[in-house]
């Protein structure tokens, strides 16, 4: 397809609560979102690196003024036939995977409507239906979370995710199991902290936990790689893994039992894939995490979610639990207790809403 023209759009879109984390509070979030055209179809992308370079290097401002300036002219009047000659068109540019999947996927929405097919089936998914968990964040008491906790299980939600940090640790994940002995239950840490604390880890073997994501630094494979032959618990990589290259050393390294990939961290859908096979190879499991993205991000994680070596419910939220209003229609919600269904149409069959998106961008450009 020869890309025509390129919408891009820097927005910031208003938390229902601040989302409390190893590597911050935050009120909103901020994503890049891309409009691909060719041939009088479009395709959307959606990237999420936050305001601020904590969770990663990068920021949503700066990401946008890297596709603006950078990323994009390099895709302008281009013939790109595949994910694979899109981030080959890339490569010059070092890094930026968050800036970089905002135009693959975009890329690949805009393919699948080509071709008049789901994204899901177009990536070869097994079904449109995938797993999902609930996710917690950091809350002002122990008990906020148990009642939090508790109306997840009500939900049916199969696992939960804890966002764990210094000062809400071990004695946290006590009163959880202590109250939901039985519950699938996984800790993330967000790279918050080093060997040093090995002999907390330790301690979290007796909790039962399904994993601890990430919890040495973001770029770290080694650390990693000691931490899982010191403790029984599974470790799963996320932020350390930001391409196809660092999924092949950590499973050499046997610096995780599972991986964590997000699209936007990895570059999008092209590398995330790849890493999902590398790792299907090797004999590593996979789950699908997110950003907290509107549906149009999250439309794309579903399609992901779909391939078969995903095996753990993935972090894809109902839209009410972050947002008064998504900013993409239609809006995620659960098709059965603890799962999401991809749409029948072409692409992923979300968009973002007008008027939404008018109110909630904070810069855009557009390029012909």
């Amino acid at each position: 397809m020869k890309i025509e023209r390129l919408d891009l759009y820097h927005v910031a879109m208003p938390l229902i609560s601040p989302f409390r984390t190893a590597f911050g509070n935050d009120d909103c979030v901020e994503s890049v979102f891309v409009r691909m055209w060719s041939g009088g179809q479009y395709g959307w992308g959606e990237a999420a690196p936050w305001r601020d370079p904590a969770y990663s290097p990068e920021w949503a401002g700066g990401a946008f003024i890297l596709v603006r300036d950078k990323l994009a002219p390099r895709l302008l009047g281009q013939d790109l036939r595949s994910g694979q000659e899109l981030q080959q068109a890339l490569a010059g540019v070092k890094g930026n995977y968050f800036a970089k999947a905002s135009l693959d996927l975009a890329w690949w929405d805009l393919h699948a409507r080509q071709l008049g097919r789901p994204l899901w089936s177009v990536l070869r998914g097994s079904g449109p239906v995938v797993e999902v968990g609930a996710d917690i964040g950091v809350l002002e008491s122990t008990e906020a979370l148990l009642l939090e906790i508790d109306q997840a299980q009500q939900a049916g939600f199969k696992r939960l995710k804890l966002k764990y940090r210094p000062g809400w640790e071990l004695g946290m994940i006590a009163a959880v199991r202590a109250r939901f002995p039985d519950m699938v239950i996984h800790v993330d840490c967000n790279s918050a902290y080093s060997l040093a604390q090995l002999p907390m880890f330790r301690e979290l073997d007796r909790f039962d936990l399904a994993m601890i994501e990430q919890p040495l630094a973001h770029d770290d494979l080694l650390d990693h790689s000691r931490l899982q032959s010191e403790i029984a618990t599974p470790v799963c990589l996320d932020e350390s893994i930001v391409s196809p290259e660092k999924a092949r050393k950590a499973t050499e390294l046997k610096a995780c039992s599972w991986i964590n990939i997000k699209h936007g961290r990895v570059g999008g859908l092209t590398s995330a894939v790849a890493i999902h096979d590398l790792c299907l190879s090797a004999g590593v499991p996979c789950w699908v995490g997110g950003m907290l993205e509107s549906a149009v991000g999250q439309a794309h994680s579903i399609a992901l979610a779909s391939l078969p070596n995903i095996h753990y419910p993935s972090d894809i939220f109902p839209s009410r639990r972050f947002y008064h209003e998504d900013l993409g229609e239609p809006a995620v919600d659960l098709c059965a207790p603890s799962r999401v269904r991809a749409s029948d149409g072409a692409g992923i069959g979300v968009e973002p809403h007008p008027e939404r998106l008018r109110r909630q961008t904070l810069q855009r450009a557009e390029l012909r």
